[in-house]
């Protein structure tokens, strides 16, 4: 009891704590320094003694859930309260997590080992494209040429110094001299270059330069190749032109043989041909050996189960009917009749299946432009030129057709022995399923 009083009454529960040892936490502290003797009492009662260590582990209570928390139903980043957009309630429609979706590009590349006629048939082809692309090209060019065939005329008008009112005359010549007459036609013919190169991007969603080629572009080597070699064809042909003149006894073709008109008569045609002619030639064969022929080649009949269709499917699997149905078209713009009529289907034939089996339009372009050169500036050296098509004698239509037969098959050869890419490559920009019609 003395030792409690000296101590104020306060008991330590540890004997290792007396002598200035720290006191526990939760005990009331001693007071500090000298000071007046608590006044003497009953003794406060001491408490058990807790034993010293690490508190139990209880095992967890088995009948007690632990409570999820609940998901928020505000847009993805939003934090409670705040809702979406920085007002009340849910957003007025789902916000999808992830990525944004990846915008698909307009162009849409053609499959890898696809031959030329059927570059136009990729994923989003469907029948109405290649229908709609024909009669948009055609009522652009018509357009485009109104204002053209206004100024044409005037120009003629002012520099022949012809009457306007010979214009009225429903049987008179729209041109007062057959070199407008030349210009005009072969510009009638270019102006459709430009519409159909912008209908495949447009109509099929495909590059323009798959109209060119399996590789997606003119290749100029090949094209300059051809060009060297149509010449030497050319040659060849006037020598079996010059042969057929031999079977042929007529009159009237011995009477229009002329005689060189002179550099002042002449430099005139030659300068539209030469600056026109390649430009003509191009166009037409862009639009039927290029859009037509690839636009009828994509029409395969696959997936199609009716009996007819079936039938049809293995022949239009092949590029003949769209090497066929082309030269129809192409044959119909000329004005030949006869065996005249069958020598325009048959180039129209050849430069088709040339175009197929070297991959590209550069062998048929090639052709295309020699002759022309040569129909035209032969007559205007004689002083032939005329513009009139009608009919020909057989002779001249075998003397015509034998040279480009000859001249597809060296082209073929020399495509075969350069290796020539005639499908489209197996690395494409971007791959897609073919859409089955």
């Amino acid at each position: 009891m003395a030792e409690e009083q000296e101590t104020g009454g306060w008991a330590s529960p540890d004997p290792s704590m007396r002598d200035g040892a720290a006191p526990r936490s939760g005990d009331p502290a001693p007071p500090a320094g000298p000071g007046p003797a608590r006044p003497a009492g009953p003794a406060a009662p001491v408490e058990p003694e807790v034993p010293l260590g690490p508190a139990p582990i209880l095992p967890p209570a088995q009948d007690v859930v632990p409570r999820q928390p609940q998901p928020w139903p505000g847009a993805y980043g939003t934090a409670p309260g705040h809702g979406w957009n920085g007002h009340q309630g849910p957003p007025p429609h789902p916000v999808p997590y992830g990525p944004p979706p990846v915008k698909e590009p307009w162009i849409v590349e053609t499959p890898p080992g696809v031959p030329y006629q059927r570059m136009a048939r990729n994923r989003v082809q469907r029948w109405w494209r290649p229908v709609a692309g024909t009669f948009a090209i055609v009522l652009a060019g018509v357009l485009a040429l109104v204002p053209i065939f206004i100024g044409w005329v005037l120009v003629d008008i002012a520099v022949s110094g012809r009457d306007p009112d010979a214009l009225t005359d429903p049987d008179g010549p729209l041109f007062g001299s057959v070199n407008a007459e030349l210009g005009f036609t072969l510009v009638s013919v270019a102006i459709f270059l430009p519409f159909v190169l912008l209908a495949a991007p447009i109509f099929q969603r495909r590059r323009p330069g798959t109209l060119s080629s399996v590789t997606g572009r003119l290749r100029w080597r090949w094209l300059l190749l051809c060009l060297g070699l149509s010449v030497l064809i050319s040659i060849v042909s006037f020598f079996f032109s010059w042969g057929a003149s031999l079977l042929v006894d007529d009159t009237a073709v011995a009477a229009e043989e002329g005689s060189w008109v002179g550099w002042s008569a002449f430099w005139v045609p030659l300068v539209l041909v030469v600056l026109l002619v390649p430009v003509q030639a191009t166009a037409e064969e862009y639009f039927f050996r290029g859009w037509l022929l690839q636009s009828i080649g994509s029409c395969t009949l696959e997936g199609r189960t009716g009996r007819a269709a079936r039938r049809l499917g293995a022949a239009f699997r092949t590029p003949w009917p769209a090497i066929c149905i082309s030269g129809v078209g192409f044959m119909s713009l000329h004005g030949y009749v006869g065996w005249a009529a069958g020598a325009i289907f048959a180039f129209a034939v050849i430069t088709g299946w040339l175009t197929v089996r070297t991959g590209g339009l550069e062998a048929a372009i090639a052709i295309h432009v020699m002759n022309n050169v040569v129909a035209f500036l032969l007559p205007a050296a004689l002083g032939q030129l005329s513009l009139e098509q009608g009919a020909i004698p057989f002779p001249y239509v075998v003397a015509d057709v034998l040279p480009m037969v000859l001249y597809a098959v060296i082209a073929v050869a020399l495509a075969r022995r350069l290796k020539l890419q005639t499908v489209t490559g197996s690395t494409p920009v971007a791959q897609a399923p073919v859409t089955r019609e």
